[in-house]
């Protein structure tokens, strides 16, 4: 009766806590930070605060900027990719295997390097790939090499490091979708004369597109915003826009600038959410997909 006295249903009322915790945790710090990169100062320690947009015409003034947002975004692409081509015969034969056992230890085996810290599997790579490190040392132990090979600080390295801390993600979103496309859909198209492979191209390749965008999405996004895993193994020598932002912060203290280039990370991830949803929206027939 209260529900209908004032006008609320009971959907609604379940759904307040996490819209108001989805605007206190997400609404509000970016709406913080987008207006911080608009003031010239912090308005809460300086009362004479305008309005400027500097710190946006820094970026489009200055060529050094654009270089570092466009090597985040190859970073982002180049791990993508390869998550890609990594997870995705992974989650096909997740989907197709038979055995709970087999599936169970396969789950098993993807789930488990998100057990370990980002930075313990990092400086795991660091040991491998380092000039002193087992690869180098092997190979220069077997005749191989004469000097180290240059597998660290690099987007090499950086590149790997990413995809496989990134790679469960994408074989997670894959598995789920793979694993609702019905395999005798697969075996008509081979009743009808296609061979395997183009029975996989014209059938589960296009069916499982929606599984490969929205993995692909979420592996890019994550791997444009790391910090970790390229700061030690790009050494600063490889500088990407979250790096830049810290740099801003811990040296020189320069919040607004921070904010300024937070707003265009959180641009590009933006854009790229619009277009998987619009891709979408044409691959299953929905133009109007928002």
């Amino acid at each position: 009766m209260n529900a209908v006295r004032t006008g609320i249903t009971p959907i609604a009322w379940l759904i307040a806590p996490s819209a108001l915790l989805f605007a206190l945790f997400f609404f509000l710090p970016m709406g913080l930070m987008a207006m911080i990169s608009l003031l010239t100062g912090n308005p809460v320690v300086q009362p004479n605060v305008d309005f400027t947009t500097k710190y946006y015409r820094r970026i489009l003034d200055d060529s050094y900027y654009f270089e570092v947002i466009w090597t985040t975004i190859r970073i982002g692409l180049l791990t993508t990719l390869s998550a890609l081509l990594i997870g995705y015969p992974l989650a096909h034969w997740m989907a197709r295997i038979r055995g709970r056992t087999a599936y169970a230890m396969l789950m098993m085996a993807v789930l488990t390097p998100m057990l370990t810290g980002i930075v313990v599997r990092t400086f795991a790579w660091m040991a491998l790939l380092s000039d002193k490190g087992a690869i180098n040392q092997a190979l220069i132990g077997l005749g191989l090499i004469s000097k180290p090979l240059p597998l660290m600080y690099n987007e090499f390295s950086i590149v790997l490091g990413l995809t496989h801390i990134y790679v469960p993600y994408m074989v997670l979103t894959l598995v789920g979708v793979i694993g609702r496309i019905d395999e005798r859909l697969e075996h008509a198209a081979q009743n009808l004369g296609a061979s395997p492979l183009r029975a996989f191209l014209e059938v589960t390749l296009p069916l499982s597109l929606p599984g490969i965008l929205a993995g692909s999405l979420l592996v890019f996004a994550l791997a444009i915003s790391a910090y970790v895993t390229p700061i030690l193994m790009g050494g600063f020598q490889i500088m990407t826009l979250p790096m830049l932002i810290y740099q801003q912060i811990s040296s020189s203290f320069n919040v607004g600038f921070a904010a300024a280039l937070g707003m265009v990370l959180l641009s590009i991830s933006l854009v790229l959410v619009i277009a998987y949803n619009r891709i979408l929206g044409l691959v299953s027939g929905q133009r109007d997909l928002q």
